[in-house]
């Protein structure tokens, strides 16, 4: 019987938590995307005259990356409500009373918020980065009328030593599949100054190398003169990336998954670029989905010491909680990118320290 009332009791919680839950996406989904993707839809259909097929169809690509977002904000909501409604309607009471803990009451909880929070990490790592791609391509080829090319234009790659600007390549054209590339320009400092130039009429990747064709090389003076070197018919260049790691070199880190970030940080690391913003970045892929959990960990406390239970008062309860996490999370950002703390610490302080507050908010509401 003991063991029949405990299923009985997780079941009860869960089926007092999900409803809320969904309800919680509904609002912060409807919040964000009524803040920020509307206003641009609006100016598509309005202003720009895109017809409405590919304004939904940008719209549900954009949508999968507000939903995740908000299943944080939806499981603190869900817990201050379903156990501000319990504490009103004296139900915790009664389970205090029968000899179960309030610990033994948030385990249902716990869990249910541990399953959001892999299920946000999922999305991030499969369904958000194709979405997010297939918008950038409705808006660059149906929106903007660009057309898909073969090639990629005007890329630049930098390289850093001991955190110092040593090289910059420009290339005007690449051509990824037959790895070649048009219009080279390479410049090279030594202590942030600009000392050599090479420019070359094109270029070949042949058996994992670089060669420029048809160059010249400068010397740059400390009087900031320009002097010819020499010319070359034929000259390796020291670059060890293939085209196809050249072209991921251009991309947005902020649109990647953590897989592709991570391999974005070892080709950065190749051409000697600072990358702790780039491992900050990486590692609150990781950290921020499971601010699911510690978020309704202080919302199961915070609701069970309340006795309203109205919804009006727990979106206001929850937006302010939210927005002091993701305030002191953009902090911690600051400070890892600065290198004022670890890339690790960074992304991961935010959910320790709501881990704490709502470890003793739960020693309290246990009492």
């Amino acid at each position: 019987m003991a063991g029949f009332r405990i299923r009985l009791l997780d079941k009860f919680i869960i089926n007092e938590f999900y409803p809320t839950f969904v309800f919680g996406v509904m609002v912060f989904t409807t919040l964000l995307v009524a803040g920020d993707l509307l206003f641009d839809i609006a100016d598509l259909l309005i202003q720009s005259r895109v017809p409405f097929g590919v304004v939904f169809r940008l719209f549900l690509y954009r949508l999968p990356g507000v939903v995740v977002l908000t299943l944080p904000m939806a499981a603190l909501l869900a817990t201050i409500l379903s156990f501000g409604k319990m504490a009103a309607q004296s139900e915790l009471t009664a389970i205090k009373a029968s000899g179960i803990s309030f610990y033994r009451v948030l385990r249902p909880i716990i869990l249910a918020s541990i399953i959001v929070g892999g299920c946000a990490l999922l999305f991030n790592e499969t369904v958000v980065p194709l979405t997010d791609r297939a918008a950038d391509n409705v808006m660059r080829y149906e929106v903007a009328k660009q057309k898909p090319a073969l090639l990629k234009e005007q890329m630049f790659l930098k390289e850093e030593k001991d955190g110092k600007l040593s090289r910059v390549i420009y290339i005007g054209k690449l051509f990824p599949q037959e790895g070649n590339m048009d219009d080279v320009l390479i410049q090279e400092f030594d202590s942030d100054k600009l000392v050599r130039i090479m420019t070359a009429k094109g270029g070949e990747w042949k058996d994992g190398e670089w060669w420029l064709y048809n160059g010249q090389v400068f010397n740059v003076t400390q009087e900031g003169l320009v002097e010819p070197l020499f010319s070359f018919e034929r000259q390796q260049l020291t670059l060890p990336l293939s085209p196809a790691q050249v072209v991921a070199s251009s991309q947005d880190p902020k649109k990647m998954s953590a897989l592709e970030l991570y391999s974005y940080i070892k080709l950065m690391k190749i051409q000697g670029v600072d990358v702790d913003s780039l491992w900050v970045l990486l590692h609150l892929r990781l950290a921020v989905p499971w601010a699911s959990v510690v978020l309704a960990l202080v919302g199961a406390s915070v609701g069970a010491g309340s006795r309203r239970s109205g919804s009006g008062m727990g979106i206001g309860v929850s937006i302010i909680l939210v927005f002091a996490y993701y305030v002191f999370m953009s902090f911690c950002r600051s400070l890892g990118q600065g290198g004022y703390l670890s890339p690790l610490a960074a992304a991961w302080i935010p959910n320790l320290i709501f881990l704490l507050c709502g470890s003793y908010t739960a020693k309290r509401a246990n009492r």
